[in-house]
Order: C-alpha cells, then structure tokens, then sequence
C-alpha cells in the first residue's frame, strides 16, 4: 500500500509536467495547426539549461525564471519568420520543426556532452503521505505546476489577450476582421508554449536524469495527451496528463514500468478509436 500510495503521488507530479508541456503543444497546434516536432526538444533544453547554470554557479530558482523567458522569447522570431511563411504546408512545417529538432540536440550535445546528468535538489526535505516519505521537491514542482496551469487557465479564459487568443483558435478570419492581431496572437502562442516547455524541463531536471536525447519519449507522450483529450481542449489535456500519469504509477506496483507504459498507451489507444476527436475534443477546421 505505501509503495502504491509513493508511485500514485510520483505519477500525479510527473502528470502536472506532463500537462505544462502538453499544453504548450495544445496551444501551438490549437493557434497555427502547427504539429510542433521540436517541442520535445525544447523541454529538453530547458532541463540541459538549468544543469549548465548550475554549473555555472546561477541558482536553480533564478534558472526556472529565466530560461523560459530565454527559449520562449527565442521561440517568437522563429515561427514569424521560418515557421510563418510555410504555414499553409502542413509537411513543411514538420520538416521545419524537425530541423530545428535537430539543431537543439546538437548544440544540447556540444555544450553538455553525452552523459546523462541529474540536477541536485534544490530544497531537500521530506512529507509523511499515506504512510509512504515522499521527496518535498517533488510536492514543490508539482505546486508549481499547479500556479502556473493555474495562471495559463486564468490567462486564456478571464483576460482580454486570452479572449484574443481563443478567438484566433476558434475563427482567424473573424478575429483578423476584428482588429485582433493574429500575427502577433500566433507569435505570442508559439512564445507561450516553448516558455511551458521549458519550464518543465527545468522543474524535471532533478527528478530526471538530464540529456540531449530525453525530448523524444516526452514529446510522445505530450502528443498522446493532447489527442486522447481532444485536439483544442486545454482542459481535456490537463485532466488526462494527471488521470494517465497517476494510472501509469499505481500500475506499476504490480507490473513493470515498462509494461505498466504499454498497458496505459493500449488503453489510451482504445479510447481513440471509440471517440476519435479526443474525450472533450471539437473537429478541427
């Protein structure tokens, strides 16, 4: 019972980074009809990013503000001027994103090398749950995550530049016709969603052992989440990431993660196949 209660807890924080980085993908898809290739990668960068400040003697806090404001402020001039002008090319997009895919792992591979690092605990303190001790960093990213969803929820639907961004998803023409600027929203999005990104990566750094090849099962398993819970639903992605990520760690009390992996995709899998546009999804134009 205690190890199913630590793996259940285990699997709900690594839901919550699962859904930052879900979302991001949702929002850059939901906006451009973008399938975003590299976002693993830029997960990935963010987690390489915050072990070589470490390295550098910059704090581990200072590393979570800055480095997604870093990528993400990156991020904006790339979909205006490569992304932008193939957008009308679903493949071209692709071939971009995973080009630049490329790039992110060969520059991770220069400047952090091949082997596989782990970042230090920054808080190191431990929480008594159900009976089982359970890491307190792990409680602190998994809030983190909680404030920041929060914030992207709060964001998209209470503010004016949400209502702006929603009507971009919903009808471009529209909201051009407006006098809203879809260039900019577009932009904006594409910002947004590498800055979650990387703060997923940077908040995995310590849980996760850290390379320039840890973006490829991530951004699997983001690109299940998101279409398991409906292409342009938000909400769906945040209640399936924590719905699969807590399954997948209950399971694996009784079977082996490997398998515990396979079981939970065959099941999303299913899902798929029964409501194709996702449990909360709309058709998409």
């Amino acid at each position: 019972m205690e190890l199913q209660s630590f793996l259940v807890f285990n699997g709900l924080v690594n839901g919550f980074l699962i859904a930052l980085i879900a979302l991001g993908l949702a929002l850059v898809f939901g906006i451009m009809r973008i399938i975003n290739m590299a976002h693993g990668d830029l997960y990935m960068f963010g987690a390489v990013g915050a072990v070589v400040f470490s390295e550098m003697g910059i704090p581990f806090w200072i590393s979570l503000f800055v480095l997604p404001l870093l990528l993400g402020g990156l991020a904006m001039p790339f979909e205006r001027f490569v992304l932008r002008p193939l957008e009308s090319s679903a493949l071209a997009t692709m071939v971009a994103t995973i080009g630049l895919s490329f790039i992110l792992q060969q520059l991770a591979l220069i400047i952090f090398g091949g082997q596989p690092r782990r970042l230090d605990e920054p808080v190191s303190f431990n929480v008594q749950i159900l009976g089982t001790t359970f890491p307190g960093y792990r409680l602190v990213a998994a809030g983190i995550g909680i404030v920041l969803l929060a914030a992207v929820w709060g964001f998209v639907y209470r503010s004016r530049l949400g209502l702006s961004l929603r009507a971009t998803i919903e009808r471009p023409d529209i909201a051009d016709a407006m006098g809203i600027n879809t260039s900019l929203v577009r932009a904006g999005a594409f910002g947004l969603g590498t800055a979650l990104a990387a703060v997923g990566g940077v908040l995995a750094a310590p849980i996760n052992n850290v390379s320039h090849l840890m973006g490829g099962q991530i951004l699997l398993v983001a690109f299940i989440v998101v279409i398991v819970g409906g292409l342009g639903s938000l909400g769906g992605t945040l209640i399936v990431a924590l719905v699969m990520a807590a399954a997948q760690g209950g399971i694996t009390a009784y079977i082996s993660p490997v398998e515990s992996q396979i079981l939970v995709f065959g099941m999303m899998a299913i899902v798929v196949l029964v409501r194709p546009k996702g449990l909360f999804g709309k058709a998409v134009a």
